[in-house]
């Protein structure tokens, strides 16, 4: 069958549709342009709307003291070296409650030398935040505060599961 007889078939076979719904189809595309053209008096009024009414209105943010450059820096010093503080104590206490959990002999030097880790950490922390910059101080607590907590609480956990378990 070549491409114009198979044209010819398909148009056979719309056309009786295409008659049944001609209405139908001329209604819509007459409400679809209505929908889609806007007379030129509502186009001026909504571009004036627009134009007068609909600004963007400017956000209102908390005011916080800004940090000067050098104490968001010493602050970020600070942070870094806790942050090491805490990975190291961190790594200390997952070995310690490794062995602490299995009950080896090794469990009891591991839980001293976790101890001994935080202990270093919660002293940094502790001079950084009680410290004589106020500022520095609150950065610090917001940014590492609760890390530091939840290491204290775990280590004071498996010191008593090891109580416990003896």
């Amino acid at each position: 069958m070549s491409a114009p007889q198979a044209f010819r078939r398909v148009f056979r076979q719309t056309a009786s549709r295409t008659a049944l719904t001609n209405s139908a189809s001329t209604c819509a595309s007459r409400l679809a342009r209505a929908y889609t053209t806007r007379p030129p008096v509502l186009i001026n009024a909504c571009s004036s709307v627009r134009m007068l009414g609909w600004q963007r209105q400017p956000r209102i943010h908390s005011i916080q003291p800004r940090r000067t450059l050098a104490a968001q820096s010493s602050a970020d010093e600070k942070i870094d070296e806790l942050q090491e503080l805490y990975s190291t104590a961190k790594d200390e206490f997952e070995i310690a409650a490794e062995e602490t959990e299995k009950a080896t002999v090794y469990a009891a030097d591991d839980r001293a030398a976790a101890r001994e880790e935080f202990d270093k950490l919660n002293e940094a922390y502790k001079a950084v935040v009680d410290g004589e910059d106020r500022a520095m101080g609150e950065e610090v607590k917001r940014r590492i505060g609760q890390r530091v907590r939840e290491l204290e609480n775990a280590v004071i956990a498996m010191e008593e599961m090891a109580q416990n378990q003896d």
